[in-house]
């Protein structure tokens, strides 16, 4: 057994039906499941299982539903990987995965963890529905031929980058009108594809103003501990193990792009070379095989 990072997905991820053979393999997974109904105040398990998917997909519900699943699935990992998590010497997560990651290293307790995930989604969806935005994937081209096309397609209005996934792959963020305008940008310039994303609003811009400040009271008032095991943030690509920089630097990531290839080379640069994908969906095992296919990268159905 190589050395083990743990991965954890984010927003999006989410689909009708995960879940359900979480909780009816493993008691414990079931067990979560019912404290976090109790945590959010609705029956997660039903909205997970059955949808509809204009609620399951809203952030404020997809968050903890993501965030629950992916504690959850560790039940799935130590059957089918057995080992995977207690050998597991680092790991990360993406955006609202990081969360999810530093909850498996002990900085926060479930119930806490949960709750802060709870109001980050809350306060996105209220940033979101304050100024409207969207996200663009585009695929095919470089990094630095995308930030000239967000120059371009700016004008007034907010654009950046805000997803910098695998080469070949990064999303943009921003006003409506301005994704519009790269999107014709990037076809003309020979894009292989741009994909507008179904999400709330321009996730990671300063359109998500005031979602940072709410999440700095909130995590103000949360207990944190140092994490047992590196986490690597979203925000640089590192780890941190103070908790006041931890906290910082998870308010920072509301507005701040987020560096996924970064994180995962530097990873690999530290001798990593098992990955585990942990919580719903398949997207991480797809962006790491861009990353670096010599890397296994398996992970557990949810």
């Amino acid at each position: 057994m190589g050395k083990i990072a743990l991965l954890f997905p984010g927003q999006g991820a989410q689909t009708i039906g995960m879940g359900r053979s979480l909780v009816e393999r493993f008691p414990a997974a079931r067990s979560l499941v019912d404290r976090a109904t109790s945590v959010l105040g609705y029956d997660l398990a039903k909205v997970c299982f059955d949808g509809p998917s204009e609620d399951l997909d809203s952030t404020v519900v997809s968050q903890p539903a993501i965030f629950t699943l992916s504690i959850a699935a560790l039940e799935a990992l130590r059957e089918e990987f057995f080992g995977a998590d207690e050998n597991c010497e680092a790991a990360a997560g993406l955006s609202l995965g990081e969360y999810t990651a530093l909850t498996f290293a002990g900085v926060f307790e479930f119930e806490d963890g949960l709750r802060l995930v709870q109001k980050r989604g809350r306060a996105m969806q209220d940033a979101s529905d304050a100024n409207a935005g969207g996200m663009v994937s585009i695929l095919g081209l470089e990094l630095a031929k995308i930030e000239e096309l967000c120059d371009q397609a700016r004008e007034n209005d907010i654009l950046q980058v805000a997803n910098i996934l695998c080469p070949g792959n990064v999303v943009v963020s921003g006003t409506i009108s301005a994704c519009e305008r790269i999107v014709e940008l990037a076809n003309a310039a020979d894009a292989m594809k741009t994909i507008p994303l179904a999400v709330a609003g321009a996730f990671h811009t300063p359109l998500m103003k005031p979602a940072d400040e709410i999440l700095a009271k909130a995590l103000a008032d949360t207990k944190m501990n140092k994490p047992r095991i590196p986490i690597i943030s979203n925000v640089d690509g590192k780890p941190h193990d103070d908790t006041e920089e931890i906290r910082n630097i998870l308010v920072q990531q509301i507005l701040s792009p987020v560096q996924w290839e970064t994180s995962m080379r530097n990873l690999r640069a530290d001798g990593f070379d098992t990955f585990y994908e942990v919580g719903p969906g398949r997207v991480l095992r797809g962006l790491m095989k861009r990353i670096d296919r010599k890397v296994s990268c398996s992970g557990v159905d949810v």
